[in-house]
């Protein structure tokens, strides 16, 4: 199943709340992506732009929803919108791994960078271990947008990857992360001073955030 063909649009054409809606209508494993190759690449150069202007350390404010892997399971995506709340009912943070095992990772990476655009001080999510190129060119979402779409459409989720926070900070007593802590930090103060883009190596303290 291919993305939609639409004509090209400009950044200022753009409509995010359209492509939500277009999204959101995909429930069945039959229907394709209704997005264009071209829209998903503008999806994912407004939402770098948000992630690199937000820091790395996220400093949140309760209430907020706290979600786990989704790993493009993308009809559950939408069951935990039903139960929970579409935004901006709810505010939301999300603790990483959206690609790779399911069917439909380009719609749940693709909803959640737009809800990331339409909603950038409400919703929030972080980097998981396969929001990574060496694993999720493994484990099924290279293949599906090379499938679906284009290698450089996974290239191009490959840099916002590479630049979403690793860490939040609920009402400076509950920390989130994917992954655990490394020994090497001694305080928050050295997350806040990772510089982005990260390009993972399976070593170091902020690969430790993600990383099981």
């Amino acid at each position: 199943m291919m993305v939609s063909r639409r004509k090209p649009i400009q950044y200022n054409e753009f409509d995010v709340n359209d492509v939500i809606r277009r999204l959101i209508a995909v429930k069945t494993y039959q229907k394709s992506i209704d997005v264009s190759e071209h829209e998903l690449k503008m999806i994912c150069n407004l939402s770098r732009s948000i992630f690199m202007s937000q820091p790395m350390l996220l400093e949140l404010e309760a209430p907020l929803k706290i979600a786990g892997d989704i790993h493009g399971q993308y009809s559950d995506l939408l069951r935990l919108f039903d139960l929970c709340g579409f935004p901006p009912e709810s505010n939301y943070l999300f603790l990483g791994d959206y690609v790779d095992r399911g069917p439909k990772s380009i719609e749940t990476i693709a909803l959640l960078l737009c809800y990331k655009i339409k909603y950038p001080k409400n919703f929030f999510i972080l980097r998981g271990n396969h929001e990574v190129a060496n694993l999720n060119r493994i484990y099924g979402f290279y293949d599906e947008c090379k499938r679906r779409c284009s290698v450089k459409i996974w290239k191009c989720f490959q840099d916002v990857f590479n630049c979403l926070p690793v860490a939040a900070l609920i009402e400076h007593k509950i920390f989130c992360c994917h992954g655990g802590l490394s020994p090497s930090l001694r305080s928050l103060e050295q997350i806040k001073r990772i510089t982005r883009p990260v390009d993972v190596q399976e070593t170091g303290m902020s690969t430790a955030l993600f990383f099981l």
